[in-house]
């Protein structure tokens, strides 16, 4: 509650100081009235004033008066009034970033141009060069994971994962249950990342067939981790080029009886791909028309930092609760000092004065005489 330059954080205690002040004062109202009704039902008003010695009707209303408004400024008080003072710029919330790429030999395939591997290193370089303010973690994986930590050097996190090929996993397969929570060590290993928002970006063009990838995603979801993949191939078969260590293609894979080795990715494993970012409220993105997708998910973080997690300017405001509370202090004091009447100055009753001793001593010589006579 705002009025003017001053608020009112628990604003709730003003309906109920304004609610008890004004009870106070009807008690006290009636009970002055009440009084009146006994002095008239004595006799003669008239003559019951001539009786009184002060009439204390005046401070009666007074006391009445500072007992209300005391009542009244105590809720006040309690309401916690807040004076703004300035504006203070609140930092942007950190955003950490763990980049889980698949590197299965199936990423060799060329249905992305030159081929998925390559192409989505360079939209991962792109997207790591557009997240200014960003830290960022990166996992590769195939049948086992390898990581590099969180670091603000994103150029870093580029390298690794440019200078690395799918002939440098040691285990075949495509991981992914091991390689998110691989991303998800990163993420708590590291004594920052509690405080900032936290994103993976999954990379890949298969299913793990090995692990429980989805109940992994819901409980990295349920520690406030979100997401977002990014699903490579589809359903159409793609031949997968054999890639010599020096990177040149040498010819085509293909089985022990001699056919074509092709990649695709089943209903079942799309299904799995999209409940994966469902469980983490993330969101999937497909490659199309020649390109990973990567770029989609790069520009919607990048308008979340621009947006949710931009700098901001925010109020300052400083109590003054103490203001009316001590008011309300000195009221009930001046209450309790000021007396329904004035001041009372008592006068000792003066003794008659005593007789000197030789009228005495003269009263008692006469009556002996007296006495002796009779």
């Amino acid at each position: 509650m705002n009025v003017g330059g001053l608020r009112f954080a628990a604003w709730i205690f003003l309906p109920l100081g304004l609610g008890l002040a004004a009870l106070v004062a009807a008690l006290l109202v009636i009970g002055g009235l009440r009084q009146r009704r006994a002095l008239a039902a004595m006799g003669d008003a008239e003559r019951i004033r001539s009786l009184l010695t002060f009439d204390a009707t005046r401070r009666r209303a007074a006391k009445g008066v500072l007992l209300v408004a005391a009542s009244l400024l105590a809720f006040v008080a309690a309401a916690r009034p807040q004076f703004g003072r300035g504006e203070r710029l609140i930092p942007r919330t950190n955003l950490d970033v763990i980049l889980v790429l698949d590197f299965s030999k199936s990423m060799h395939a060329q249905d992305v141009q030159p081929s998925r591997i390559f192409r989505a290193k360079v939209e991962i370089e792109r997207l790591v060069r557009s997240l200014r303010g960003a830290r960022f973690g990166a996992v590769a994986f195939a049948g086992e994971a390898m990581s590099f930590p969180l670091t603000s050097d994103g150029a870093a996190v580029a390298q690794f994962l440019r200078q690395l090929t799918p002939n440098d996993m040691p285990v075949g397969g495509t991981a992914i249950g091991r390689a998110l929570d691989q991303a998800r060590d990163l993420l708590a290993r590291d004594p920052h990342s509690a405080q900032h928002e936290r994103v993976i970006v999954l990379v890949t063009d298969g299913e793990d067939l090995e692990g429980s990838p989805v109940d992994v995603a819901r409980q990295i979801g349920e520690g406030r981790t979100t997401i977002h993949v990014v699903q490579i191939g589809g359903r159409t078969p793609e031949r997968i080029p054999e890639v010599a260590a020096d990177g040149t293609v040498q010819g085509y894979r293909s089985t022990p009886d001699g056919r074509p080795m092709t990649t695709q990715l089943s209903s079942e494993g799309e299904a799995q791909l999209a409940a994966i970012a469902e469980a983490s409220g993330g969101q999937i993105v497909r490659a199309e028309k020649g390109t990973t997708g990567i770029d989609t998910i790069a520009t919607a973080l990048r308008t979340k930092m621009v947006t949710e997690l931009s700098e901001r300017v925010e109020s300052v405001y400083a109590d003054v609760f103490h203001y009316p509370l001590v008011l309300a202090l000195l009221l009930l004091v001046v209450e309790a000092l000021l007396p329904e009447g004035p001041r009372r100055n008592f006068v000792r009753p003066v003794p008659p004065p005593r007789a000197p001793r030789l009228v005495l001593r003269g009263l008692r010589a006469a009556a002996g005489k007296e006495e002796r006579r009779g």
